[in-house]
Order: structure tokens, then sequence, then C-alpha cells
């Protein structure tokens, strides 16, 4: 199945590329989170995180995910479900120091 990209010109995209171009969307959106991660699981440090903006973003993400599934995009659902992961593991490093301290 091809999707109708528009723009200035109006060109048909191998479904293949389409699906490259939000893997890599997706991969660097995943990586965009290992330092948060590094900084709360590897340093210890959690100053500054705002659960409630994570819990939005996470909401936003899982919402995205739905969509993708619904679409059928392998590659949205792969980078929902890989920065959900993150996002979590985000959670649960902060919730498990603001309770040591």
């Amino acid at each position: 199945r091809d999707y109708k990209v528009t723009g200035v010109q109006t060109c048909a995209l191998p479904i293949f590329w389409v699906e490259a171009i939000g893997v890599a969307a997706g991969f660097l959106g995943v990586i965009a989170w290992f330092p948060q991660i590094r900084k709360v699981w590897s340093e210890g440090k959690h100053e500054g995180i705002s659960l409630s903006t994570f819990a939005l973003v996470s909401t936003s993400l899982g919402l995205w995910l739905i969509y993708g599934v619904v679409i059928e995009s392998v590659a949205m659902v792969l980078a929902n479900i890989a920065a959900l992961s993150c996002i979590i593991a985000i959670i649960v490093g902060v919730l498990r120091l603001r309770r040591e301290s």
C-alpha cells in the first residue's frame, strides 16, 4: 500500500520508506530519553522531574500507540512502545528515589 504525501508536489511513497522515516524518528525520540534515565538510575538524581508532566507524556504516547495500531504502522507502534518503556523507567526510578529520601 502507498501513502499519498502532499505538499508543493504530490508523490506516492512506498510504505517501506514511510515506515523507515518513522523508525528513524522513533529511534531518535527514544535516544533523547537516555540521559534522563542515566541521571535517575545511575546518578540517583531526581530533582526537577515533574511526575505529572511524565504522566501526561505517557498518556500522549499511549494514544499515539493506539493510533499506530489502528493505522497498522509498525514504526509508530514500536517507537511508542520503546518511548513508553523509557518513560516508565524514569517514573519508577523517581518514585524509588523519592521514597528513599
